[in-house]
């Protein structure tokens, strides 16, 4: 469909090559978007700000529709350590919110500009549904920044791993690597999908060797063509760790 955008950015992590389409476009993510609050926590935790272990009693207004299992349970008190699985695991809607709301909008926004994400960011918090008084959408940003990040999250520091470790909990694999042959329950990849109207994105590290981030955005009823959009883009990644794994020729 000529009304799709797509971007596409990798980074291979050993040469620090990169490639590129539609990299700078600015795009809707949807739940993407909630590595930019993932990273402040785990900044956070690592440099003593927040204990994981801080209990956070779930408010009215932070249950949310959409992904997510805490609609379903009755707790209305978790960790910050829970919550940011949560998260990250299967992208649910209200741990988001509740960590957001402990941690604070402007606080993420200034937490990711630090990290080089100048023109990725949050809007809101996650509504369900969003009414033409609210901002437009969560989250925005490219593909550029978020490979960045992503090859950032490969370094060997410690809020970098314990962001991994709840990256690597994500159970959406629907996306970039749906096409591709891969331990489901491995550590082969670590990443953060997106989905929500007229929005399929995906933001990871395959194999330790190649970040990536793959922004699909179109018109609403445009869901099918931007998933099956983002899976092609899965094997040219996938094509990317290939040549990243191949012994140089002497």
């Amino acid at each position: 469909m000529n009304d799709i955008t797509l971007a596409v950015a990798t980074r291979d992590l050993a040469t620090g090559e990169f490639h590129g389409v539609n990299e700078d476009a600015e795009l809707p993510l949807a739940s993407v978007g909630k590595l930019l609050l993932l990273a402040e926590v785990a900044m956070s935790v690592e440099g003593g700000i927040l204990a994981p272990d801080t209990p956070v009693t779930l408010h009215d207004d932070d249950y949310c529709g959409g992904s997510g299992l805490l609609t379903a349970l009755s707790a209305r008190s978790w960790t910050v350590g829970d919550l940011a699985v949560l998260t990250a695991a299967v992208s649910d809607n209200t741990a988001t919110n509740a960590l957001l709301r402990t941690i604070g909008l402007d606080r993420v926004n200034a937490a990711a500009a630090a990290l080089g994400l100048s023109r990725t960011r949050l809007l809101d918090r996650i509504r369900e549904p969003r009414t033409p008084q609210d901002p437009p959408t969560f989250a925005i940003g490219t593909a550029a920044e978020l490979s960045g990040l992503a090859a950032l999250l490969a370094g060997p520091g410690g809020w970098q791993a314990l962001m991994r470790g709840w990256m690597r909990r994500n159970t959406d694999h629907g996306l970039v690597p749906a096409l591709l042959r891969h331990d489901p329950e491995g550590d082969w990849l670590a990443n953060k999908t997106g989905t929500d109207e007229g929005v399929r994105s995906d933001v990871g590290i395959m194999d330790g060797r190649i970040a990536y981030a793959v922004l699909a955005h179109g018109p609403a009823g445009s869901e099918h063509d931007l998933t099956s959009a983002v899976r092609r883009a899965g094997l040219d990644v996938a094509a990317r760790l290939s040549a990243a794994k191949a012994p140089a020729s002497s």
